[in-house]
């Protein structure tokens, strides 16, 4: 055998290991890929949010993304009542100290199931509204319209204030057992980035 030769020989064995090691490599980031994907399409994202003045009041209007996970969809249909908690904060600009808060508003609403009647329900504390699918009532769940949240007379025009709004599942109202559970598991966590924008009255 020829140095060339020997040299090709040992070039292209070397690139066929090369190969291997590319592709196992390849493979065990795409299966530590696939649950992480998989975890993403679980949780709340706030898609918008809007201040829409009425007469002296500025209401709320907001669209999330919900998507339980099999845990919470397990516990919910095993008569577990889900607590979800939104936030909205309405705060003043300051560069020399914290911001300042001008409202800080939370709405609670429960969402649960009843398995002789096969429909889940809705309430705010102020009405209790059913759905025969999971898909209605988080779809119901992720639409606020026309919730009063702030006062316009305590604003000045010559300001811009920032504006913030979250949800999150309030695991402090799961029963104890389940919240000892939900503290030492992430599969009880649900909650949503601060959306954020800027409003001039």
């Amino acid at each position: 055998m020829t140095i060339t030769t020997a040299f090709f020989m040992r070039s292209l064995l070397n690139a066929k290991r090369f190969f291997a090691l590319g592709m196992a490599l390849f493979c065990f980031i795409l299966a530590g890929a696939l649950p992480a994907a998989h975890a993403a399409n679980e949780g709340i994202q706030v898609k918008s949010a809007s201040l829409k003045l009425d007469d002296e009041t500025y209401l709320l209007n907001a669209q999330f993304a919900i998507k339980l996970s099999p845990t919470l969809e397990d516990a919910l249909k095993k008569g577990v009542a889900l607590n979800f908690s939104t936030e909205f904060q309405f705060k003043r600009p300051r560069w020399y100290w914290l911001n300042e808060e001008i409202v800080k508003v939370v709405r609670n609403t429960r969402l649960s199931y009843n398995p002789l009647l096969r429909q889940y329900l809705l309430s705010d504390g102020a009405q209790l509204v059913s759905f025969d699918s999971l898909d209605e009532i988080l779809s119901a769940l992720s639409q606020i319209k026309a919730w009063p949240v702030l006062d316009r007379r305590v604003l000045s025009k010559t300001i811009t204030y920032q504006a913030s709004l979250a949800m999150h599942l309030d695991v402090s109202r799961l029963p104890k057992p389940l919240q000892i559970n939900a503290i030492s598991s992430n599969k009880w966590e649900l909650e949503s980035a601060p959306f954020e924008w800027s409003m001039s009255p």
